[in-house]
């Protein structure tokens, strides 16, 4: 055992304390010259038109799926290039009676003036039956929009978007409806056939009559059970049979983890070789790491690769996940957030055939979090200077953690990590908006550039309370940038799985299409690179997602626009420039 996990609470405390931040290479520079921008998060949920929070439905008896959710999701199911809105709701608890004030799940429309419009009725994806979880959206039946899968404690739900603003749950024909306790959810064309599939991540095995008793027993106090109190459960990989119908394969495939305890999920090409493969974080059991052997094979590398545990090889709490190209060296890294008395671990990628490092303490990401539970992650580029940052919320899962010990709470502060280069980073957060002063029960996060001004916007989904809209103020004036949306032709419609390289000012740029990651959640499909000075860029290769190697190359282009790239037809569409400032 590394002499860091011998460390008691109390140390941790005064290491946290007393900590040397990484040094910092000074706010982003104007890309025209002058003073550096300041880059900050405005919370406009209110002017935005979001009223929306979450309800758990707890009355006291701490029913294990209480504390889990929700997940929240960027998606365009209207097709105007305005991100939306999904928030899944929990609500009352199963077996609880419903009645038409039961809160449920809200779809807003985005309405492309920085307000958004409640249109969770008239779409029919409110999931009022279901207990939901998590949500991830992708074009499923390559009928050109969006459809959206939620899930549930229990049955879940694929809603299909039929075209004309409104959807049908056609999960149970489907065979998608699955029925366990289903967590974070990702659609990835893993055989590169040209259509979607589907993973889901299975949690523990609760059930409403298996409620056990977890606290004081002596005070009669009940509490929030560890998760080593359930046993786990397999995950499920539904193949999409191109007749509306899928086929759970996942033990065919490879990917068998009878006694995992999954919650987050990302497929990533880590070794670039044209398919995705997945990783899974789970709860108190190793991650797993699948490498996708094409043939719709799997082989489980986890050992190898070195991602399953702590530095000092101890499973810990996973919760929510990531992939993004930390460090800039062309490979996609990872992260995963975790229980507070761990650490997020950021594994990084030495090259897609070997083991991954884990650079959770020289990255900087690991002492800051010793005393706070980390879920919802995201690697982004909030400042346009073309190194990834990371956003995440937190909170901890126990309601009542603050009766066993003075240094945790249950609301807790969120992070926000900028990079300062090579893969290390700062904790800006109470420097860069109010809400990151403030304590929540953070659970899911997303990011898209709702307003398209050029700048990364954050929504966070917490548990038992409000959710949260994040604008960022500044961004689109601190660097260059340029976002890219990708249609496939061959390939599934919305490209997910295509890899895009950019070259721009001298450094090139990895990042892939991708849907659900964070935690329970999914950003906006849109690819968003900042660019810092560079003001052209130079190329964009893109790998589409097909049997075939394919890639296309397009450029130069100038910086600082919204682009549509179909499938061998290069940039078909143009939209606007860099707004006036804010």
């Amino acid at each position: 055992m590394s002499l860091r996990r011998l460390l008691s609470v109390s140390a941790v405390a005064v290491l946290v304390a007393v900590a040397a931040p990484v040094a910092s290479s000074g706010p982003p520079a104007s890309p025209v010259g002058g003073p550096p921008a300041r880059v900050t998060f405005t919370e406009v949920t209110a002017p935005a038109g979001i009223e929306f929070t979450h309800v758990h439905g707890g009355t006291g008896r701490k029913y294990y799926i209480e504390t889990v959710a929700p997940g929240v999701c960027w998606l365009d199911y209207d097709g105007d290039d305005f991100p939306d809105l999904y928030f899944v709701q929990s609500g009352p608890l199963p077996g609880t009676p419903r009645t038409p004030a039961t809160p449920h799940a809200r779809l807003y429309r985005n309405r492309g003036d920085g307000t958004f419009e409640d249109v969770t009725e008239r779409a029919g994806v409110a999931n009022a039956a279901g207990y939901g979880d998590g949500c991830t959206a992708g074009d499923y039946d390559n009928d050109g929009d969006q459809d959206l899968y939620v899930t549930n404690f229990g049955p879940s739900a694929l809603f299909r978007n039929n075209g004309d603003a409104t959807f049908t749950d056609v999960a149970g024909p489907a065979g998608v409806q699955g029925g366990l306790y289903a967590a974070g959810a990702a659609w990835a064309d893993y055989d590169n056939d040209g259509r979607l599939d589907l993973y889901v991540a299975n949690y523990v095995d609760f059930t409403m009559n298996d409620q056990k008793f977890c606290g004081d027993v002596k005070k009669n106090r009940r509490s929030y059970c560890h998760p080593d109190a359930y046993g786990g459960i397999p995950d499920m990989l539904f193949h999409n049979e191109g007749n509306g119908r899928f086929r759970d394969v996942a033990k065919a495939a490879g990917i068998w983890d009878p006694n995992g305890k999954s919650l987050g999920v990302v497929w990533f090409d880590l070794d670039a070789d044209g398919d995705d493969d997945l990783y899974v974080a789970n709860d108190a059991t190793p991650n797993m790491l699948y490498r996708n052997d094409g043939g719709g094979r799997f082989t489980d590398i986890t050992l190898l690769a070195g991602v399953c545990c702590s530095e000092d090889g101890r499973p810990e709490s996973g919760m929510g996940v990531d992939a993004g190209d930390a460090d800039g060296d062309g490979w996609e890294d990872l992260i995963v957030t975790n229980l507070s008395n761990e650490v997020n671990e950021l594994y990084r990628n030495l090259g897609g055939k070997g083991p991954f490092t884990i650079e959770s303490y020289p990255s900087g990401l690991a002492a800051p979090s010793l005393l706070w539970t980390n879920w919802g992650v995201d690697f982004f580029d909030f400042d346009n200077d073309a190194d990834l940052d990371l956003v995440m919320t937190s909170g901890h899962p126990m309601d009542d953690i603050h009766m066993t010990t003075d240094i945790l709470s249950y609301p807790q502060r969120p992070f926000l990590f900028e990079n300062q280069g090579k893969g290390t980073f700062k904790e800006v957060g109470r420097e860069r908006g109010a809400y990151f002063s403030t304590l929540d029960t953070g659970r899911g996060l997303a990011t898209a550039d709702y307003d398209n001004d050029g700048d990364l916007d954050v929504v966070i989904a917490p548990n038992n309370n409000k959710a949260h809209l994040l604008r960022n103020d500044g961004g689109a004036a601190a660097g260059h940038w340029i976002t890219l949306k990708l249609v496939g032709a061959q390939a599934n419609r919305d490209a997910i799985g295509a890899r895009v390289v950019i070259t721009a000012g001298g450094r090139r740029q990895v990042a892939e299409v991708r849907s659900g990651s964070s935690y329970l959640s999914q950003n906006d499909l849109r690819l968003h690179f900042g660019l810092g000075a560079a003001a052209v860029v130079d190329a964009i290769e893109i790998r589409w997602p097909v049997k075939a190697r394919k890639i296309e190359k397009v450029g130069p282009l100038p910086a600082d626009q919204f682009i549509t790239i179909r499938e061998g037809s290069g940039v078909v569409a143009k939209a606007g420039q860099r707004p006036a400032a804010k």
